[in-house]
């Protein structure tokens, strides 16, 4: 006599069946946050790879700068720099120049996501605000990275002598990377207040020269009136171009103060855009 074949018991709440049900864990949202950094840095370089133009149209100013301001003041020698040849000197300041250059606009680019209604999606989406800013600001630093290399080439090919030391290197990566992400966040900041692309540019317009004559990158501090260097002791920009010029050049500079100023920018320029990104968005 064969034995009855046995009924499986029924799914209970602990069962397999019962595990179908269980949602799965979420994630503390402190975890998620750097992935999602990344992934908003990664959107907004996938757009450099297919429109190369704002590169390539960028370099052509720092290359005037060097070729003619350069080699013009390098004859005259009328700007102390300590022995150093002024072409020299020079690059490093046009490095930080063509990077605020590209960031101090990049407020333009999260006015058009407004426009097109990308933002709105974003914002609903659970990913942090500061995630979101801290990715297109890191995103600008990349782009402003590969505009320095650019400006870096070009400077070699003019016979300007800098260091080759890959520690000193990364050093010139994180200091672009982090003046490039409060001159994003600064632009950014702006675009919450006005709002509009047209406001933006001229502002934009209006505060890239005085952020640039108002700090090292063309003449030491040595040499500005008192109340310029009142104005350059608190421009960010000096302080990435101190950095610059002790990392490239080998002239002595006050390191930690200028990392920690530069980040101490970034974290700010970071808090004020995400705090302005929902008003920008209404």
């Amino acid at each position: 006599m064969s034995a009855a074949p046995a009924t499986p018991p029924p799914a209970s709440a602990d069962g397999a069946f019962g595990l179908l049900l269980v949602p799965p864990r979420s994630r503390p949202a402190w975890r998620l946050i750097p992935a999602r950094v990344v992934a908003m840095c990664v959107v907004e370089l996938q757009k450099l790879r297919h429109d190369r133009t704002e590169l390539y149209t960028r370099a052509v100013q720092p290359a005037l700068w060097l070729l003619i301001f350069g080699e013009t003041f390098t004859r005259v020698n009328v700007i102390p720099t300590g022995g150093i040849p002024y072409r020299d000197y020079l690059a490093p300041g046009i490095i930080a120049q063509s990077t605020m250059f590209i960031a101090i606009f990049y407020g333009i680019h999260i006015i058009w996501e407004r426009d097109s209604g990308v933002l709105t999606k974003l914002l609903v989406t659970p990913t942090p605000r500061a995630a979101l800013v801290t990715g297109k600001a890191f995103a600008a630093g990349v782009k402003a990275i590969i505009q320095a290399v650019v400006v870096v080439v070009i400077a070699a090919l003019l016979g300007v002598s800098m260091s080759a030391n890959p520690l000193r290197l990364a050093g010139v990566i994180v200091a672009v990377l982090l003046g490039s992400a409060f001159f994003a966040c600064l632009s950014v900041t702006i675009a919450g207040i006005v709002r509009t692309r047209d406001r933006l540019m001229g502002i934009g317009q209006a505060i890239t020269m005085p952020l640039f004559f108002a700090s090292n990158a063309l003449y030491p501090t040595t040499a500005m009136p008192g109340w310029l260097q009142a104005v350059s002791a608190v421009n960010p920009l000096s302080y990435e171009v101190d950095a610059l010029r002790g990392l490239l050049l080998g002239i002595p500079s006050n390191l930690p103060l200028d990392f920690a100023v530069l980040l101490v920018a970034a974290v700010l320029g970071i808090t004020a855009a995400s705090a302005l990104l929902g008003r920008l968005a209404r």
